[in-house]
């Protein structure tokens, strides 16, 4: 039996299914929320400050790590990205569940962060193939662009031992069933 955690935390190399699976469990389980990070870079079409991001200038970002606003932030193709503490506390104080769609370091610090109320959960590729061709149907970056998700990736995967719980990301209707199946148990 699992104890109850407060954050649960979704880690995956681009383009390894973190939002998808994120969308599903957020739709499943209602009394879950997702965690909003803040940003420097620019908003897409369609994306809503305080929903997809807390968009933040340069300034405000750079203030907030000057202040140890962050629980975790780095740069990523020239912008921050990073999980504000305040909201955890929130959540956490409130009773919330919160989901996490983070990179490995961003779930690691989660983990030292909150250590007892993190759940990490990651989800691998079937191969760094698959990952490529995943990353290609995308195309929403360049082959540059690519090459630097993958030696990430080849990273992020020889850390997915370190995760509680690591789901092979293969046929998308499993990956669902089996991060069902470990939601409720936590949710009990």
């Amino acid at each position: 039996m699992l104890k109850k955690k407060s954050l649960i935390v979704i880690a995956s190399p681009s383009g390894g299914g973190k939002s998808t699976v994120a969308r599903f469990i957020l739709d499943k389980f209602k009394m879950i929320q997702f965690s909003v990070s803040a940003t420097t870079r620019a908003k897409r079409t369609g994306e809503r400050n305080g929903v997809h991001y807390f968009y933040l200038t340069l300034e405000e970002f750079e203030s907030k790590i000057k202040n140890n606003e962050f629980v975790e932030f780095e740069t990523f193709f020239g912008n921050y990205y990073g999980t504000l503490k305040s909201e955890i506390d929130s959540a956490i104080g409130s009773g919330k569940i919160l989901l996490f769609d983070v990179d490995v370091k961003g779930a690691f610090s989660l983990q030292k962060a909150y250590p007892e109320d993190t759940l990490l959960i990651f989800l691998a590729p079937p191969s760094l193939d698959t990952l490529k061709e995943r990353l290609k149907k995308r195309e929403t970056e360049n082959e540059e662009q690519i090459n630097i998700r993958l030696a990430r990736a080849e990273m992020e995967m020889s850390e997915k031992d370190k995760f509680d719980f690591v789901i092979v990301n293969e046929i998308l209707s499993d990956t669902f069933l089996a991060v069902e199946a470990l939601i409720e148990k936590l949710c009990k």
